[in-house]
């Protein structure tokens, strides 16, 4: 009978929430024609949810029955007309906010707000006949819910993945109000859950703009090459309505222009021959203007074109073997504070990823905006790209499940045409139980079925016996990807720094390794002996030990230390070193670089050198 009606509840939860679930993504957002809708929106802050629920039944007011005539829902957007009115909100008088930015590091008082937030804006806009209009948002931290001109417009779970809306029928010419409810609460259902190592930073952290589309037009394409054979182009394009129409792909600098028919569906399957194509190689970046035509319908977009495989422990870059120089880093600007979303803090961040000499980055726990796979595939950067589940995820739960689906998916087909992006990785740092790796299989399986063509993997974790001689990994999921990838920190949560030198590790000898974590916290300027915590010696000194003891490895291929730059966190409490910092950068939250920058790039300079990375058409 409890299974019974878990399973009713379940179905009630996830039925009421598919109602106002967000339509497939539009591909290619970012080159689509548009509006922004960007600026200084006003905000009220809520941390009662006064204007969302029936404080007696604590029911949404935009769910019928909870709603009464007297309800005053902020969704409404109600302005006081009368003396009398009793009306307890009002967006006009209230203060601004800057959309895109997270609330945290715009005002002292948001700092460690964690609840509701109900932004406003206004605008006019004037459809044109034959066409549909998307509300699009890059992203919003964590639960949004979005009101048009008072009606319910959807909701989205997830504070890292774009989502849209088709509002066509709700717009108006003139004094349109746009309401969105964000909640950024940390909640136990949520992925990420209750704990992390970063900001939580809440609000509209991405842009928001309308996309106005023919009623005809592309929903979704990938083109690539063909993994198992360089010489074909392969992929599909959807378009909505458009069935039994044709599509036209042209690729005018490869004298490429083909035209397929469309299935009953809107869909074509196509392979175009790829013998005039150059490869995308890190330093060849080369991108080819990609033109899809269907109707009344053009799409622009910018793609490279490159495969990537493993040969036993080789990772293979268009058949040639690479090593990985990489470096990790969060989506966050250490110089001004907060979430980064700019193209602007995209080339800094990426700029000191090449003054390390990287060729490899992690876009770490999970998706970041996207300026950075375009500007990587620009730059001729190679990309891990992950969704947050992280630490105490609960994998029993379907609402979980749900949303780590839900971010992964949405993720995957946002970037699945970026040479840049060789990397899926479905989890960082979960601890090994039996409802776990199902979790994660089923992530996998999801994966590969929209895209095949990259590796899959996930930061996993070493065996944690400190005292032993022999290091392993093992996790059982290592055996379900392409490439095993750890956090380790040996000389920094497990012993000193001359620890690497005692330790070897046991691998499998099929498959590249590579190191996802390693690293260790320093203040910047703070000076001592290399045993002395937190001083820049202290991490200088880790850095070398660790790269002793890594180029010892036989399959190893890569790296990713922790962390690029110092980035906040709540958890990181000590005074006077931390003070609200993970002080593992190898920049500080300053800008300077620190010591231990300087013996990576060193070690990245050699490496280079050994992989002399010569350029095949």
């Amino acid at each position: 009978m409890k299974r019974i009606l878990l399973c009713f509840f379940l179905f009630c939860l996830f039925g009421i929430q598919s109602i106002w679930s967000q339509e497939p993504l539009l591909q290619n957002a970012y080159n689509r024609p548009s509006t922004l809708l960007n600026g200084n929106w006003k905000y009220v802050i809520d941390p009662y949810d006064t204007g969302y629920r029936n404080h007696r039944n604590w029911l949404p007011f935009d769910r019928a029955e909870s709603t009464k005539a007297s309800a005053k829902p902020y969704y409404t957007d109600k302005v006081i007309e009368n003396r009398w009115d009793r009306v307890e909100y009002n967006f006009n008088t209230s203060s601004e906010i800057l959309v895109p930015g997270d609330w945290n590091s715009q005002f002292e008082k948001l700092e460690y707000y964690e609840g509701a937030i109900w932004y406003r804006t206004t605008f006019d806009y004037t459809i044109k006949d034959d066409t549909e209009v998307f509300l699009y948002f890059g992203a919003v931290n964590y639960q949004t819910n979005v009101y048009l001109n008072g009606e319910k417009v959807g909701q989205h779970s997830g504070g890292f993945d774009p989502f849209n809306f088709e509002v066509s029928d709700k717009l108006k010419s003139k004094d349109n109000s746009l309401v969105v409810r964000v909640d950024n609460k940390r909640e136990k259902h949520r992925v990420p859950n209750y704990t992390t190592d970063w900001w939580n930073y809440g609000g509209i952290t991405r842009d928001v703009k309308l996309i106005e589309v023919p009623q005809t037009h592309i929903q979704d394409y990938q083109i690539q090459l063909d993994p198992n054979n360089s010489d074909l182009i392969k992929g599909y394009v959807q378009i909505l309505k458009g069935a039994k129409q044709n599509v036209t792909i042209e690729i005018p600098e490869a004298k490429i222009n083909e035209t397929f028919q469309l299935d009953e569906m809107g869909r074509a399957e196509f392979q175009i021959s790829a013998k005039r194509i150059k490869k995308w190689y890190p330093k060849r970046p080369k991108l080819y203007k990609v033109e899809i035509t269907c109707g009344e319908d053009t799409l622009l977009d910018n793609i490279g074109f490159r495969t990537i495989s493993t040969d036993g422990p080789n990772i293979l870059l268009n058949g040639k073997s690479v090593f990985l120089r990489g470096i990790s880093l969060h989506e966050e600007n250490p110089i001004k504070v907060g979430r980064a979303n700019s193209l602007e803090e995209a080339q800094m961040l990426f700029g000191w990823a090449q003054e390390l000499n990287c060729n490899f980055v992690r876009l770490a726990h999970y998706p970041h905006n996207e300026h950075m796979p375009r500007l990587a595939d620009k730059l001729g950067i190679l990309l891990w790209e992950e969704i947050p589940v992280y630490w105490g995820i609960d994998y029993e739960n379907p609402e979980a499940f749900a949303q780590a689906k839900s971010q992964l998916e949405t993720l995957v087909h946002r970037d699945k045409n970026r040479a840049s992006v060789i990397v899926w990785s479905v989890a960082n740092e979960t601890p090994e139980v039996p409802s776990r790796l199902r979790f994660l299989r089923d992530l996998k399986k999801i994966t590969l079925a929209i895209d095949d063509t990259r590796f899959i993997s996930a930061a996993l974790e070493r065996d944690e016996k400190s005292t032993a001689d022999t290091v392993k990994i093992p996790d059982p999921f290592a055996e379900d990807v392409d490439m095993i990838a750890c956090n380790e920190y040996i000389g920094w949560y497990s012993g000193l720094p001359e620890r690497c030198s005692e330790v070897t590790w046991e691998l499998p000898d099929d498959k590249p390794f590579f190191v996802s974590e390693f690293g260790g916290g320093a203040l910047y300027n703070h000076h001592g002996d290399k045993l002395t915590r937190w001083t820049e010696e202290y991490q200088e000194y880790l850095y070398e030990e660790q790269i002793k003891m890594l180029r010892k490895i036989p399959t190893l291929r890569g790296m990713t230390p922790w962390i690029l730059a110092d980035f906040r966190s709540p958890r990181r409490n000590l005074p006077l070193i931390q003070d609200g910092w993970n002080r593992k950068g190898l920049i500080s939250n300053g800008g300077h670089k620190k010591k231990a920058f300087h013996v990576l790039k060193a070690y990245y300079d050699e490496m280079e050198e050994i992989y002399d990375y010569s350029i095949k058409d």
